[in-house]
């Protein structure tokens, strides 16, 4: 089933995740250099609308599989690294830090 949109609330009048990341960092000109609508074009055919459990946003997975291969990392370094860098949540599509 595909996870419905979350509904994205500023946090701060004066903070956003992104202001605080070096907006010259490799990931985060990838991430805004990447048109991720196509993905979610592509897979979200793949999903049941009514029926089992919601997934993981599209971004999400597509994300982390792309840094698991510019990277050169396992799945379980991947994610272990996606819960403490910044810019690895950044390119999954975060709006803030999750920890």
């Amino acid at each position: 089933m595909i996870a419905k949109q979350k509904v994205q609330n500023q946090i701060s009048l004066f903070f956003s995740f992104q202001s605080t990341l070096d907006q010259k960092h490799p990931l985060f000109v990838l991430a805004n250099k990447i048109d991720w609508t196509v993905f979610d074009n592509a897979f979200e055919p793949l999903y049941c609308k009514d029926n089992g459990r919601p997934s993981k946003p599209i971004r999400l997975m597509v994300g982390l599989i792309m840094l698991k291969h510019i990277r050169n990392i396992s799945d379980e370094s991947v994610a272990e690294q996606w819960r403490e860098n910044n810019y690895y949540q950044y390119f999954c599509g975060e709006q803030s830090f999750q920890c």
